[in-house]
């Protein structure tokens, strides 16, 4: 896949300001801080064009990027981070909630966790979720560089067991600085648009 144009055409927070024009959307969860805006800058090539903060919890808003005038990288709020109110965590929750149940045209959840670190409950039940509604997800372990290789299958047996991932769950080991991963991804993204023309 070669990146032509990419844009953040639409924000929204209901579905009245969803995108109306069909094309494939893929939604992009995970905590705050695992890599979401890395991970959107590494797929569509730009440095900063998804703005990383040192500051979790800055997206609150589903962000629609409208790449190659084709299909749509979704970002929506991270999730269980601790100095955003429970308040605003319910309602950045009922917002994602709404997304994925009435929308027709997403086409797969990558789901990043962190590599360096053990999965946390809310990537469990965020996985379960997911599951549970049959939303095709592919889990993208984010930061994979940052781990040393004698200590990655360690963290390959922690992730599959905690996770309970089964032989037939797909789990991409994703590097934004390498790049590892991304072809993968792009490769999951191919056979949805080609699916759909």
């Amino acid at each position: 896949m070669k990146i032509e144009t990419a844009e953040l055409s639409t924000t929204a927070v209901r579905v009245s300001q969803y995108p109306t024009d069909n094309k494939c959307e893929f939604l992009l969860v995970g905590r705050s801080n695992v890599g979401k805006s890395s991970f959107i800058n590494a797929l569509i090539n730009r440095k900063n064009y998804a703005r990383t903060s040192a500051k979790p919890g800055k997206t609150q808003t589903l962000n629609f990027y409208l790449v190659n005038d084709t299909f749509y990288l979704v970002d929506v709020p991270g999730y269980g981070f601790a100095s955003v109110s429970k308040e605003k965590q319910k309602k950045f929750g009922l917002m994602i909630e709404e997304y994925l149940k009435t929308r027709e045209n997403l086409k797969q959840v990558f789901m990043l966790i962190d590599y360096r670190h053990k999965p946390t409950e809310d990537d469990y039940l965020m996985y379960n979720y997911l599951k549970y509604y049959n939303v095709p997800v592919t889990i993208i372990a984010t930061k994979y560089d940052k781990v040393n290789k004698t200590a990655r299958p360690k963290q390959d047996k922690l992730i599959t067991e905690l996770m309970n991932l089964k032989d037939d769950d797909k789990l991409i080991f994703f590097s934004a600085i390498s790049k590892k991963g991304r072809d993968e991804v792009y490769k999951i993204i191919d056979t949805f648009i080609e699916e759909s023309v």
